[in-house]
């Protein structure tokens, strides 16, 4: 059997002040390549803390992390970033494009922040990205001048700009309309059956969570027993 491409054990994330808050405790959490996993809980479990941490966007305080093979908390600051830019993919409940650029350049912000690609192949794969999701008419058009749903689809193409191995998902459909969350769910979807990308999504959607391989669910911090 083949190593899980997310390993997580222990993994813990503690603010320190006045008060301290423990924002995950202790969570063990294996991640299969080509899975699609549903975070679930409710508001203010660490669902979305858990999601950072295995992004690389925040450290644990304690646990380690295993991404690919790698542990991440052997890794220096520059050698987390290259990690994160080219394995793992982002999709946020807001699509946070840069407003002044059309889908076009959003999508090749993270090529260019790799530096892997010359212009002429950066260009070529953004294209065929937003192509594959159905937005070839709107390749040159700013944020402002799309629909919400095709907002978030630019968003999901700018997440597989690098080819991940895993795309992180944070609430991505919690903007959306009806019709929108299934096209954005039917794309993660294929994703996952079609190239073995794996994708982990936090969501309090339970019908969209239902839909996954499998569910995990964190109260206060930590995992609940709960049949996945």
């Amino acid at each position: 059997m083949s190593e899980p491409l997310v390993v997580a054990r222990g993994l813990t994330r503690i603010l320190t002040g006045e008060i301290e808050t423990t924002l995950v405790d202790g969570v063990d959490l294996d991640i299969a390549a080509g899975e699609f996993l549903a975070i679930t809980g409710p508001s203010g479990s660490g669902k979305s803390s858990l999601l950072y941490l295995l992004g690389l966007l925040d450290e644990p305080t304690r646990g380690e992390l295993t991404i690919d093979g790698r542990a991440t908390s052997r890794l220096s600051e520059e050698a987390r970033a290259d990690l994160r830019l080219s394995s793992l993919g982002f999709v946020f409940q807001f699509h946070h494009l840069l407003p002044e650029f059309s889908a076009l350049d959003n999508v090749m912000l993270p090529m260019r922040a790799l530096g892997r690609l010359s212009d002429r192949e950066m260009t070529k794969q953004a294209r065929e990205l937003l192509a594959s999701l159905g937005l070839e008419a709107h390749i040159a058009k700013r944020p402002d001048q799309m629909s919400g749903g095709q907002r978030q689809r630019v968003a999901i193409a700018r997440a597989l700009a690098n080819r991940p191995k895993l795309i992180l998902a944070d609430e991505p459909t919690g903007n959306l309309d009806s019709h929108s969350t299934e096209q954005v769910l039917a794309i993660l979807r294929k994703l996952v059956d079609e190239t073995r990308t794996s994708v982990a999504i936090v969501t309090h959607d339970l019908s969209l969570a239902a839909q996954a391989d499998r569910r995990v669910h964190v109260v206060d911090g930590r995992r609940a027993p709960q049949a996945e």
